[in-house]
């Protein structure tokens, strides 16, 4: 009987745990509803739209990456391509050193030339290494020169457990990144929605036909939603894929780590996926704007001013629990001069069962200066005249 209830207690204190999930401005690390019982060394699961963990596996556990790697270096030519630094029909012309790199690859010869989409289209289907270092020397003058600006990339992004070697994923001593950077990388990269067109793409050429081009996820042929996004093996770090999808507003990103097998990174992304379109949806709930009165103002040249909140905000919650998402407001009965329109305020907490999964800012409608001799008299004059 004490076995009994002592299962039972422990099965009901991990279920209330996994509903805590907290949608402030940095993403929170969630508990998963089950065991998924993956073959990946490290992995995660994520939502797009706002960053939330929704599954964890060894997320911050540093390992090599493989070509998972090219994630940052396609976000890099992204970036390239919206600052105009480069064009898609810019023509790349191929070095000896890009040349002379293994692995994966289109077989570049030095000195030819391809523009810069076949190339990109090159990296993203079939994982080519020439083609990745033919762009980023394009981009950066060196490899070296491109390598740091990833590695900022990376400090940008707070990727505090990520550092790269190259721009391709070959295996090198102190290259590494994690499951949760991956994701983080991987989450800025789809922002692009163009690149999505390739990594959708499930056979292409190069060279007038030539040189075919077949992608190296699987997944593009089998997965309902499936938008990308890359694969990696090398022997440092087994067999890995990061695996976004989307299904009516809810788009994921699935990240597997450390496969011994090919197949077992598809079905773990694949669990993954599943796991998360099945127990999570959005909900947009209803708020009570009863209680954002004007409120009052302290040494202001205004009494009181009006409240907003710009939007209702969905908030990503366990399937059957929409029913038990409550409202509160929380804010002062006075605020103190100087305000600017749209400075926070307040905060209208969203909770299920006591727990809080979201907030949303209660922000000022308008500005109000503090008040002083010379505004005070402005206004006077102001009411004055137009009375």
């Amino acid at each position: 009987m004490y076995l009994k209830l002592k299962k039972y207690f422990k099965t009901w204190v991990i279920f209330f745990v996994t509903i805590i999930f907290v949608f402030n401005s940095e993403p929170r690390m969630t508990f998963s509803l089950e065991n998924l019982d993956l073959s990946a060394k490290s992995a995660v699961l994520m939502e797009e739209s706002t960053g939330q963990i929704l599954y964890g596996k060894e997320t911050d556990e540093k390992r090599s990456i493989a070509s998972i790697t090219k994630i940052m270096t396609l976000l890099l030519i992204m970036e390239a391509l919206k600052d105009n630094r480069t064009k898609l029909t810019d023509k790349v012309t191929a070095s000896e050193h890009a040349k002379s790199m293994g692995g994966s690859q289109i077989w570049l010869k030095s000195g030819e030339t391809m523009k810069v989409e076949d190339l990109i289209k090159a990296v993203v289907i079939v994982s080519a290494n020439d083609a990745a270092v033919a762009l980023a020397e394009h981009i950066c003058g060196t490899e070296g020169n491109f390598v740091k600006n990833m590695n900022k990339k990376a400090k940008e992004l707070n990727l505090n457990n990520t550092h790269f070697k190259n721009c391709t994923g070959l295996d090198e001593e102190g290259h590494f990144s994690t499951a949760k950077d991956i994701a983080t990388m991987a989450r800025e990269l789809i922002k692009y929605k163009e690149i999505l067109r390739h990594t959708t793409t499930w056979m292409d050429h190069l060279r007038d036909g030539k040189s075919l081009l077949v992608n190296t996820n699987k997944l593009i042929k089998s997965y309902r939603g499936i938008t990308g996004l890359k694969t990696g093996t090398t022997d440092d770090a087994g067999c890995c894929i990061c695996a976004t999808a989307r299904r009516n507003d809810t788009g994921l990103i699935a990240v597997i780590l450390g496969c011994e097998k090919s197949e077992d990174r598809f079905k773990d992304a694949e669990k993954l996926l599943d796991y998360g379109f099945n127990n999570f949806s959005f909900v947009t709930p209803k708020l009570d704007t009863i209680n954002l009165s004007p409120i009052k103002v302290l040494k202001g040249i205004k009494q009181n001013i009006k409240l907003e909140v710009l939007k209702d905000k969905k908030i990503l919650i366990p399937k059957g629990s929409e029913k038990d998402v409550t409202s509160t407001v929380e804010i002062k009965d006075a605020v103190c001069a100087p305000l600017a329109k749209g400075q926070a305020l307040g905060k209208v907490i969203y909770k299920i069962k006591d727990q809080q999964v979201a907030s949303l800012d209660i922000l000022s409608s308008e500005d109000c200066p503090k008040a002083t001799f010379g505004n005070i008299l402005k206004n006077f004059v102001k009411s004055f005249v137009g009375g």
